[in-house]
C-alpha cells in the first residue's frame, strides 16, 4: 500500500524545520537561528488516526548557483522533495515579508501542475489582516494558511488540509473498507524490498525472478525513478516483491556526508517486511552502502544481504571458497552491526543461486514472529547474570531484575534495571549478542529497551518475578 509523501520547502530560516518537529510529534530536525541549518533531508513517519503519511524537511530552497556546494546540494535536495511528493507544503514567514526567492519558488510550485500546493505563512503570533495577506495571495497558490510553529497555532486546522488533500488524491484513510481490505490482501504475502545503491542490478534480479523482462534495465544509473511492485510466485507461495528508485546521492557537502535522494526507496523500506540489499562485488563497499544497510537495521527490518554479480568470479576455481570467504570477511568489518544477517552469492545475469532466496525469507519472517515466554527469557537472563555479572560505573551496583518480550516483528525485548546510567554500554550488547546465541533471531534486528524500576523490596520483586515463570 502506497503511503504518501508531504514534503516541506522555503528558502532557509521560515521555520521548516520547527514545522516538522511539530508535525511530527517530537524534536527530531535541528533547529537554529542561522540561516540554511537544515544540511540534509529530515524524513519521518507520521502516524494518525486518518491516515499516515511521510513527512519531509529540506534545506533551504534558493535559486541561482549556490555560493558553496552546501548550498548546492541542498537546492537538489529540496528539487526532489518537490519532484517525490505528493502534496507540497510551501513555507513563507510574514514577519519579513516575501522575498525574491519565493517569487521564484512559487513559480517553479505553479508549473507543477500535478501537485497540490498549500501555502503556509509562518510566525503569524497575530493574525493577518485581508491587506496584509494580499501579498501571499498574489504568488498564486491559493489560500495562506496563517500558522505559529514556535507556538503551535493553526497547526490542527493545517493537519486537517493535508489529510483533506491525501483524500482528494486518492489516498485511503484508515477507516474505509478499501484500506482494511488491502491490509489483508498484504498480509498475506511478505513485502520483500530490493533496496541498493543505482546500478547494482536489482531490476534485473527481478526480472530473473519473474522470469521476463518486466522493469527496466539500463546501465545508466537511476533508470528506476519510482517503486514497482511485483509477485512472484515459488513453490506454491507468492512474494510481493519491491523494486526501489536508486538509493544515492545527488551531490556531497562540503563534510563529506552523503545524502538519500530516493524518498520513496525509504518509503518501500518502511512498508516492508524484509529487505533484500544488493551489492555489486565487482567493485569496493562503500560508505554509501553502510548507509542502507544501517538504515534497513534502524527501520526493523528483516534483511538477507545479496553479494551480486559473483557471475565475474570463475566457478570451477578452486579458490572460489576461500574467495567467499574473504568478501564476508571484508563486510564483517564494513558492517559489524550486521552479523545476524545472511549472505547470498547470487548473479542476476546468469540466474545463479536466487533459488536460496526463498528459503530464507520463510526462516526470517519465522524468526520475525519469534515469541519467548517469560519463563524462558528469565531462565535465560539468571544464567547469563551468573556467568558475568553486570558491569558498570557509579557507586550504584548495577542490578537487573527481570526480562520480558514485549513485540514481535521484529522481536523487541524490555530489560527491567535500576539505572541506566549504572551499565556500561558493553554489557548491553552482551546481553544481545547472548540473546543470539540462545535464541538465534537470524536476519532480523532485534530491540532492546532498558527501564529503570524502583528496587523497594528486591526480595519480593525476586521472588514475584520468578512466580510469574
Amino acid at each position: 500500500m502506497k503511503i504518501p509523501i508531504v514534503t516541506i520547502v522555503g528558502r532557509p530560516n521560515v521555520g521548516k524545520s520547527t514545522l516538522f518537529n511539530k508535525l511530527a510529534g517530537r524534536r527530531i530536525a535541528i533547529t537554529a537561528d542561522e540561516s540554511g541549518t537544515t544540511r540534509d533531508r529530515i524524513f519521518h513517519r507520521v502516524q494518525h488516526d486518518v491516515m499516515d503519511f511521510f513527512l519531509v524537511d529540506t534545506g533551504g530552497l534558493e535559486f541561482g548557483k549556490g555560493e558553496t556546494s552546501i548550498e548546492d546540494d541542498m537546492q537538489t535536495q529540496a528539487r526532489v522533495a518537490i519532484e517525490e511528493g505528493d502534496i507540497v507544503l510551501f513555507v513563507v514567514e510574514s514577519k519579513t515579508g516575501l522575498q525574491p526567492q519565493d517569487h521564484n519558488a512559487a513559480e517553479l510550485l505553479r508549473k507543477k501542475t500535478n501537485k497540490n500546493v498549500l501555502l503556509i505563512v509562518n510566525k503569524c503570533d497575530q493574525t493577518l489582516n485581508e491587506v496584509e495577506l494580499a501579498e501571499f495571495y498574489a504568488l498564486g497558490l491559493g489560500e495562506p494558511y496563517q500558522v505559529s510553529a514556535m507556538h503551535k497555532v493553526g497547526l490542527e486546522g493545517l493537519m486537517d488540509q493535508i489529510l483533506k488533500k491525501l483524500k482528494e488524491r486518492h489516498f485511503l484513510s484508515k477507516d474505509s473498507e478499501a484500506y482494511q481490505r488491502l491490509l489483508k490482501q498484504e498480509s498475506l504475502n511478505p513485502n520483500i524490498a530490493v533496496a541498493g545503491k543505482p546500478n547494482v542490478g536489482k531490476s534485473s534480479l527481478i526480472n530473473a525472478l519473474l522470469n521476463k523482462n518486466k522493469l527496466i534495465v539500463s546501465d545508466v544509473a537511476g533508470t528506476t525513478r519510482d517503486s514497482t511492485d511485483s509477485l512472484v510466485l515459488y513453490e506454491g507461495n507468492s512474494y510481493n516483491f519491491i523494486d526501489t528508485a536508486g538509493l544515492k546521492r545527488p551531490g556531497k557537502t562540503a563534510t563529506g556526508i552523503e545524502h538519500f535522494s530516493a524518498l520513496r526507496s525509504m518509503a518501500s523500506i518502511e512498508h516492508a517486511d524484509i529487505a533484500l540489499l544488493v551489492l555489486d562485488t565487482s567493485k569496493a563497499l562503500s560508505h554509501q552502502d553502510q548507509v542502507i544497510a544501517s538504515y534497513i537495521a534502524q527501520a526493523g527490518k528483516g534483511l538477507i544481504i545479496l553479494a551480486n554479480k559473483w557471475d565475474l568470479k570463475d566457478e570451477e576455481d578452486p579458490k572460489e571458497e576461500e574467495r567467499r570467504s574473504q568478501y564476508i570477511f571484508q563486510l564483517k568489518r564494513k558492517f559489524p552491526f550486521l552479523s545476524w544477517a545472511p549472505v547470498i552469492f547470487t548473479s542476476a545475469l546468469n540466474k545463479k543461486n536466487l533459488h536460496a532466496i526463498f528459503p530464507q525469507i520463510e526462516v526470517i519472517m519465522t524468526e520475525r514472529q519469534k515469541r519467548i515466554p517469560t519463563a524462558k527469557l528469565n531462565s535465560f537472563m539468571d544464567k547469563l547474570i551468573m556467568e558475568h555479572p553486570p558491569t558498570g560505573k557509579g557507586k550504584v551496583k548495577p542490578k537487573i531484575y527481570y526480562i520480558t518480550q514485549a513485540e514481535i516483528e521484529p522481536p523487541q525485548f524490555i530489560v527491567f534495571i535500576n539505572k541506566k546510567s549504572n551499565f556500561h554500554f558493553s554489557y548491553r550488547r552482551y546481553i544481545e549478542n547472548r540473546l543470539r546465541e540462545q535464541f538465534d533471531f537470524l536476519g532480523t534486528p532485534i530491540k532492546i529497551e532498558y527501564r529503570e524500576k524502583e528496587d523497594r523490596n528486591p526480595k519480593k520483586l525476586t521472588q514475584k518475578s520468578r512466580r510469574g515463570r
